[in-house]
């Protein structure tokens, strides 16, 4: 598991970052003589999402242990920040400089609200718009930019090549640098904690 989380880091990674909306997906499957074969293969591109964040879901489970797809793609349905129940999503999120204007003029729970249910029933309230928790365990790869993750409490500086392990947790992704920062992330449905 960890060898090939390292190797999709790295191809992603390596992506231009030049051409920073679009990645490419391969995906493999059995075909009917269940021989290895490449389902899917091509450049997507990131969606655009509120204030300029961009993202693009590359795979999303929806049962524990996980199922197979040998045809469709699960990464097209539809699906709001946390993962499904039992699931998992695996996502890029690229989040451009945040001007201090852009901030002010955010709802005060913006993003916590768009949680909705699936809110853990621990943590404090929010302080920042972008400050959210997930019913998940989450994990974080920062393949380019900078970024800092706000706790209720604290500040942390990530650069290229840092990983967070999220654990249901009230945080905030928030770029205060000059070039976009984006991140790899697993998502993975958790027990309330």
């Amino acid at each position: 598991m960890r060898t090939t989380l390292w190797a999709i880091v790295i191809l992603l990674s390596s992506s231009s970052i030049g051409a920073a909306s679009d990645i490419r997906r391969v995906v493999t499957g059995l075909d009917a003589s269940n021989k290895a074969v490449v389902l899917f293969d091509s450049r997507l591109p990131l969606g655009p999402g509120p204030y300029g964040i961009q993202g693009l879901n590359l795979w999303i489970t929806d049962s524990y242990p996980a199922g197979f797809s040998f045809k469709d793609d699960p990464a097209t349905r539809p699906i709001g920040i946390s993962p499904p129940d039992h699931g998992t999503k695996f996502r890029v999120v690229e989040f451009p400089p945040l001007d201090p204007a852009t901030e002010a003029k955010m709802e005060p729970t913006f993003l916590q609200k768009s949680v909705g249910e699936r809110t853990p029933t621990r943590g404090v309230p929010v302080t920042h718009p972008l400050m959210h928790r997930t019913r998940s365990v989450d994990y974080a790869v920062i393949l380019s930019g900078e970024i800092d993750m706000m706790l209720d409490d604290s500040v942390v500086h990530l650069k290229p090549g840092d990983v967070v392990v999220q654990q249901a947790t009230n945080h905030a992704w928030i770029n205060r640098g000059t070039q976009p920062c984006r991140i790899l992330f697993v998502l993975m449905d958790a027990k309330q904690p």
